[in-house]
């Protein structure tokens, strides 16, 4: 009867032990850079993909220190003149590079997120893009993809509408169908710089993209209730004003993932 006691209390300990040197939680990421002080916690995180190009990542870590030694001034000062502004403590801004798509081995599309809290009425985002010739190791525009890209030309305009459609979809599979107006796009025009961050988007075609995905933060194109959007034109749309390289380079359909993933 002892022995049996015994055995069964061997069973529940060695249960135990299993169950307590299950996997771990996994541990927070370490920020790549980081200022810390009573005004600021600021962070920057680069993801694996762009760390496994040397070049990319010391670019975009370069560019991520600066804005976080900005930040970091721009809080200290505000501190000094504002002191009761950090009563509910420090400000924190975080920054994050995710690589979205890699095209023909060298085209790599990068979403740049800021999460920024100062204590307001809410946190406040933002989102751009960057574009990365891994071949020329250096940031690019869509340029080269396109026959011509002159602010009101065709190219820009065709883009712009079919970006703006994209849009008016998303909008009423959200339900802000009503929020859809000429009003939330005012701000947008025909033209690199204000048409919205852009990224090419993956394909089911391997190598390839799909099309181009414009970022847009709350506030740019919809009320902060609604988030992030994401406007998809598919390459065929733009078809007409491609180069040769573009045509190489774009061609598949958009992964249902990536339909279903608002980043």
């Amino acid at each position: 009867m002892l022995l049996s006691k015994l055995s069964a209390a061997l069973a529940i300990s060695v249960t135990v032990s299993i169950i307590c040197l299950g996997p771990a939680p996994a541990a927070d990421p370490k920020p790549d850079a980081l200022v810390k002080n009573r005004s600021i916690e600021a962070s920057v995180f680069l993801d694996d993909k762009v760390k496994a190009d040397p070049a990319l990542a010391a670019d975009c870590l370069a560019e991520g220190r600066k804005w976080i030694d900005k930040s970091a001034a721009e809080a200290a000062s505000t501190r000094k003149q504002d002191p009761q502004l950090f009563d509910r403590g420090g400000w924190t801004f975080e920054r994050k590079y995710n690589v979205r798509s890699v095209v023909d081995g060298r085209y790599v599309s990068i979403v740049r997120n800021d999460y920024i809290n100062t204590h307001g009425a809410h946190p406040n985002s933002d989102v751009n893009t960057i574009l990365w010739d891994s071949a020329e190791k250096k940031r690019i525009s869509i340029r080269p993809f396109f026959k011509e890209t002159a602010d009101n030309g065709p190219t820009m305009t065709a883009m712009l509408d079919a970006a703006i459609a994209s849009l008016n979809v998303e909008k009423k599979k959200r339900g802000a169908g009503e929020t859809a107006t000429a009003e939330w796009y005012k701000e947008l025009k025909p033209t690199l710089l204000k048409i919205g961050a852009v990224a090419l988007a993956p394909s089911t075609e391997a190598g390839r993209s799909s099309g181009l995905t414009f970022h847009y933060p709350p506030y740019a194109v919809g009320s902060y209730a609604e988030g992030q959007y994401v406007a998809f034109v598919p390459w065929e749309t733009l078809k007409p004003y491609l180069t040769s390289e573009g045509v190489r380079i774009f061609g598949g359909s958009r992964p249902k993932a990536d339909e279903d993933h608002q980043q």
